[in-house]
């Protein structure tokens, strides 16, 4: 009880500040867009540590995929703030003359931002972002299963923005729910489509409206006259070079002809021991599983008979290091659980077709 008081004291100190006016001014917006900048340049060690302690995220990946991307949006909304804020003048109707007519933007209210732990600085801060240029009170809720982050969050946030108008609210299931008993103008979530559900189920009952950014089966499409030494890098970038796997803009499958898939599983097998070596499992250039469940959930994926009998290449597994290698298998039958669900990990599965045309004419006609 006491913490779902403290979150609607939470709200309800947002939404006043909100109603006085606080967050309107371009000022104020600049001024907190402004102190995100301060505090990425001077709390950019800091970030990468706590990317370091929940994923051993490498410190390169850290600034790539998330530091630097924050920085740039917080510094193009600076850049763009006056132009978004300015009244857009459209044509009044002639049975209106001689009036004119504007478009003005306004701020919505108070926004909730729920975060996921795959990117956690870099999708914690980017709707906030956008929800500050946009003259508005902000909950930022960081994930859970990113801990350090979290915290750097509670610690930093008020450190460098205006604490009355944008908060940090640390928890897991039971502080996101009363969370989502309240009353928000905008809610952003990013994750899996069942909490998605739940987050969709509790905004309706406001008609609040919600901005979903979810994961799901991203397949990469390799013909065989491509540049296959350029296109490996990518696909090997792209899936294990963004968190090892645990990200939605991550290749989930690959699909080919069966006749170039030796050549494809040839040259993946070369650029993955030049990137991680031939011990991948100690290589310092590979992110970590985030927990001991998310582990648990990959590694039962590849136990099955069915699936394990399928790897070309990779399959190790460190339980203490919660490490899984960069695995590529073939042909995995579709009825798997492998297949049938979003992978989310280092694991990926090449389906081969006799031809691309046949393979895809049910989907043209």
């Amino acid at each position: 009880m006491a913490m779902a008081e403290e979150v609607v004291a939470v709200v309800e100190e947002l939404r006043a500040s909100f109603k006085a006016g606080r967050t309107r001014p371009a000022g104020w917006r600049a001024a907190q867009l402004r102190g995100l900048v301060r505090m990425i340049e001077e709390r950019e060690e800091d970030i990468s540590d706590a990317l370091r302690a929940d994923l051993a995220k490498p410190r390169m990946e850290s600034y790539l995929h998330e530091i630097s991307l924050a920085k740039a949006a917080s510094t193009f909304a600076l850049k763009e703030l006056k132009n978004w804020m300015k009244p857009d003048k459209v044509p009044a109707s002639i049975t209106t003359f001689p009036s004119s007519a504007q478009i003005v933007s306004e701020p919505l209210g108070c926004v909730l931002v729920i975060s996921a732990w795959n990117y956690p600085f870099l999708l914690s801060i980017d709707p906030v972002i956008g929800a500050i240029a946009s003259g508005n009170a902000v909950v930022l809720k960081p994930s859970e299963i990113a801990p350090a982050t979290s915290a750097l969050f509670a610690k930093l946030l008020p450190e460098y923005v205006d604490n009355s108008c944008i908060k940090v609210v640390e928890g897991g299931v039971p502080e996101t729910t009363a969370l989502l008993d309240q009353k928000w103008d905008k809610i952003f979530y990013t994750g899996n489509g069942s909490v998605g559900r739940i987050v969709m189920t509790a905004a309706a009952k406001h008609l609040t409206p919600v901005a979903l950014e979810l994961g799901g089966k991203c397949p990469a499409i390799v013909d065989s006259d491509v540049d296959l030494r350029i296109a490996v890098k990518r696909l090997a970038v792209g899936k294990w070079g963004c968190n090892n796997g645990q990200a939605c803009i991550a290749p989930d499958y690959v699909i080919t002809t069966k006749s170039f898939a030796p050549e494809l599983v040839a040259s993946l097998k070369i650029v993955l021991e030049r990137f991680y070596g031939q011990d991948p499992l100690q290589s310092e250039d590979l992110s970590r599983i985030v927990n001991s469940n998310h582990f648990h959930r990959l590694t039962n994926l590849i136990e099955d008979k069915k699936v394990s009998e399928k790897i070309v290449y990779g399959g190790q597994t460190d339980e203490k290091q919660l490490k899984i290698a960069p695995t590529v298998l073939v042909d995995v039958p579709l009825d798997t659980a492998l297949m049938t669900g979003e992978i989310f990990g280092p694991f990926l599965p090449i389906v081969t077709v006799s031809c691309f045309f046949s393979a895809f004419t049910p989907y043209l006609l």
